[in-house]
């Protein structure tokens, strides 16, 4: 008997020295996102010119331009985060033990990591960098985007779920799953027009705000200029409804305890539309467009674990154990 306690406890606290390394990969990936927005915001991203993944054709840039360390040092943050996902993939197969979510989630952080990578090569390599203006930078952008959320996601749920949260069930949950369904799918959408608009201000910047709104309105700008108008409408209408969907999870759930999280949520919602109005009135300064970015995907987030909370089935706790035998 004393020996079993033993290992459950061994293999409780491996557990909890998991979840501690789980949230810290999160944070480092919203790190490497953040980082990747300011190689963009800067135009940093030919500063290794058409190579991949050596830099100026070789392992390590003699004399670079400030171009070239920022895109360098993407890459370098990005190279880490491989290792991380690995790292967390393969403690999860030892920590956890089989029909564990956390092994699904680190999985998936894997996957989507090396998807991630990919995409940013090819960005490299098609040339869709810099002062590039195409409607196929555009569309990398969305692609690009799309699995940084997903990534986010799978990392987040990982970290959520090594924590000790139960694992959803999504058969037979009616308005449980289609209510944050629908808020994540509307995100999606808006980060997406917002990665679009970002773009359209880095390569035509506004000299005024008067200057912007012409060129908003005016028949000759290019499409990226026009979505600055759709951006703020779909931020609106998904905020709203995002937040209708919280405040309904909290009152599904009557868990008074859980008063903090929504009053935290709501207030990352509200911040995010102050900041965005901001970003309009102040001709979306790097700074700010980082800043923005990075509550984009807290908002996410809040969304990501709201769903997990109302989608959680608790009867399947019991069922899930700890791997004490490492396989």
């Amino acid at each position: 008997m004393r020996a079993s306690r033993l290992i459950l406890h061994r293999a409780t606290h491996k557990a909890v020295l998991y979840s501690r390394f789980a949230w810290g990969v999160l944070a480092s990936n919203l790190l490497v996102i953040l980082f990747g927005a300011y190689v963009r915001a800067t135009g940093s991203g030919a500063g290794c010119g058409g190579h991949w993944p050596t830099c100026q054709g070789v392992i390590i840039p003699a004399a670079p331009q400030a171009a070239t360390v920022i895109e360098y040092t993407h890459r370098l943050s990005s190279g880490l985060s491989v290792l991380l996902s690995i790292a967390i993939m393969l403690l999860a197969w030892r920590t956890f033990g089989k029909g564990h979510p956390v092994r699904l989630a680190a999985s998936l952080t894997l996957v989507f990591t090396f998807t991630e990578a990919l995409i940013g090569a090819g960005l490299v390599l098609l040339g869709l960098v810099a002062k590039d203006q195409s409607v196929g930078r555009a569309i990398s952008q969305a692609l690009h985007l799309t699995n940084t959320l997903l990534l986010l996601a799978s990392v987040a749920l990982t970290a959520w779920w090594a924590s000790g949260r139960a694992p959803v069930r999504l058969a037979r949950q009616g308005k449980k799953l289609w209510l944050p369904a629908a808020a994540l799918a509307g995100m999606v959408l808006l980060d997406i027009t917002g990665a679009i608009t970002a773009l359209g201000d880095t390569l035509y910047p506004a000299q005024s705000l008067a200057a912007g709104l012409r060129q908003d309105v005016s028949a000759g700008s290019s499409f990226l200029i026009h979505l600055r108008v759709v951006h703020p409408v779909i931020a609106v209408v998904v905020v709203f409804y995002s937040a209708g969907v919280i405040v309904w999870i909290h009152a599904q759930r009557n868990d008074p305890g859980q008063r903090r999280v929504l009053w935290a949520g709501l207030g990352i919602f509200g911040l995010q539309l102050v900041l965005g109005g901001m970003n309009v009135l102040l001709l979306a300064p790097v700074w700010l467009q980082l800043v923005h970015l990075l509550v984009a995907d807290l908002v996410w987030l809040t969304m990501i674990f709201c769903a997990a909370l109302i989608l959680e089935d608790k009867e399947k706790i019991p069922a899930l154990r700890l791997s004490t035998s490492g396989y």
